[in-house]
């Protein structure tokens, strides 16, 4: 574990779920340079009400307890990272107030910080609802690396809020400065969004930060041209369900089975859900999580789950996060239970997969996915 040494303090934080010699570190320069920047500005006292967005374990919350700034992400992992890095420092969680990401703050703040996210389309969202939140003297900083900030980004700060400059670089990281212009007009906030499944027919709802919300993906397309439909399908999860399409398919193709959806991600569950019952109109059962995969599951209590694993948290890359979803996934299944995944060739997940449940076979593929299958023995 590493420690982040800042004006505000020397802090011990780690990512979550914390991981045996995890190389990536729970903060990056972009964290430290805005630190840096509120101190050697002094510009917070006493008084300050601040608000954060997408502080993705708590550097920035931590750092600024002093002041019980209100934090406000889409994801369940950046929340729990969050409260164990409070409590791994001697904090008390109750410092820092936690919102989800379709959450809106009922005050106004004096500071608002925005670690810029990877998705523009979320990052509109988000400033178009933080309209609500302020006033004229607010001052707004965004913090990224600098290859997270395009002309696109600070075009966004521009229209929605006002004049917007940025710094100069400092260890690959960059801040944006923007006052706000209580008269600018940004237009109307175009999300959540949909779009027409072309096999159904269905409109399908997507909040901002939702995987492929434009259009069904190439990968998911494929697997549900290849989903099982049987009868013995009492229990199926779509886990990292995103919009809850998967899902969908799978509860017209198994009619008696009871679908349960969880992803990290507020928004992605949030849209899962409308859909389902914008679907199914109340008349099928299912369930919906926000959490860290299958921990709240028993063991031995699904027939099929079925993923489209994600190879990415946040900016950084690799495959533990699916690793997880693979062993929680044997855990929960029942005997003869079957996992059904659709991933990039090139990540090799038959190797690993084969290794945890002594078998693996390939359903279908084409250049770029393949759809892989797991039973439990």
């Amino acid at each position: 574990m590493e420690k982040l040494t800042v004006p505000q303090g020397a802090f011990q934080l780690a990512r979550y779920p914390q991981r045996k010699n995890d190389p990536l570190r729970a903060w990056d320069a972009a964290d430290e340079y805005l630190l840096h920047h509120l101190y050697e500005e002094n510009l917070l006292d006493a008084r300050t009400s601040i608000l954060i967005l997408n502080d993705l374990f708590g550097a920035l919350s931590i750092a600024l307890t002093d002041y019980r700034p209100q934090l406000i992400s889409d994801s369940y992992l950046s929340h729990q990272g969050t409260r164990a890095n409070l409590i791994r420092n001697d904090l008390s969680t109750g410092q820092v107030r936690l919102l989800n990401s379709l959450q809106d703050p009922d005050v106004t703040f004096d500071v608002v910080l925005i670690k810029i996210p990877r998705s523009l389309a979320f990052l509109e969202d988000q400033l178009h609802r933080l309209r609500a939140c302020l006033h004229p003297a607010t001052r707004i900083i965004g913090a990224s690396m600098v290859k997270g900030i395009h002309t696109s980004t600070l075009n966004l700060f521009e229209r929605i809020f006002g004049s917007t400059h940025t710094s100069l670089a400092r260890k690959k990281a960059r801040l944006i400065f923007c006052q706000p212009t209580m008269e600018t007009e940004p237009g109307t906030n175009p999300y959540p969004s949909r779009y027409t499944l072309e096999d159904t027919g269905d409109q399908i709802i997507n909040h901002a930060n939702v995987f492929s919300r434009e259009k069904l993906d190439i990968g998911t397309r494929l697997l549900l041209e290849h989903l099982p439909g049987t009868p013995a399908s009492n229990t199926i999860i779509d886990l990292g369900c995103g919009n809850g399409v998967v899902g969908l398919i799978a509860a017209a193709r198994n009619p008696t089975a009871e679908l349960i959806f969880i992803d990290e991600s507020f928004m992605a569950v949030a849209s899962a859900k409308a859909n389902f019952q914008t679907v199914f109109e109340g008349h099928r059962k299912a369930q919906f999580h926000v959490t860290d995969n299958l921990n709240d599951l028993p063991t031995g209590s699904a027939d099929l789950v079925l993923i489209n694993p994600p190879f990415h948290q946040e900016r950084g890359q690799g495959d533990q996060v699916a690793l997880h979803m693979f062993r929680e996934s044997k855990t929960v299944l029942k005997q003869r239970g079957e996992l059904w995944i659709v991933a990039n060739r090139h990540l090799g997940y038959h190797i690993q997969i084969d290794r945890l449940f002594g078998n693996c076979r390939t359903i279908t593929g084409n250049r770029k996915f393949v759809i892989l299958k797991a039973v439990k023995r």
